[in-house]
């Protein structure tokens, strides 16, 4: 959570404040889950982002399963509020992840 980071990290940056729309968060085991009833917004935890090059990608090169999650400004999601894609660990096949429009936003009006 957010109130437990003190220092910066070596590589990268911290960001919080982005919600999942289509799925939630299973903080017990680090993942993708079914969203909860009647929820439209789950809150993410606090995430650690930083760059790869394409040589060193090890999306599906072991047996962890990633959704390449979009992450948008606004819930029009559009080219124009498009900002990067984050790799979600899941247990189920992505396109699971696809064909729910699940995604990440900035803000959620």
């Amino acid at each position: 959570m957010k109130d437990e980071i003190n220092t910066p990290p070596l590589t990268g940056v911290y960001v919080y404040g982005l919600f999942l729309e289509g799925a939630a968060w299973s903080k017990t085991h680090s993942r993708l889950t079914e969203s909860k009833q009647k929820i439209l917004f789950d809150p993410m935890p606090v995430l650690h982002i930083s760059a790869t090059s394409s040589n060193e990608s090890t999306v599906g090169s072991s047996k962890i399963m990633f959704y390449i999650c979009p992450i948008y400004k606004k819930p029009k999601r559009t080219d124009r509020t498009f900002i990067a894609t984050v790799n979600l660990r899941t247990n189920v096949t992505p396109e699971t992840w696809t064909l729910r429009g699940c995604c990440l936003l900035c803000d959620t009006k």
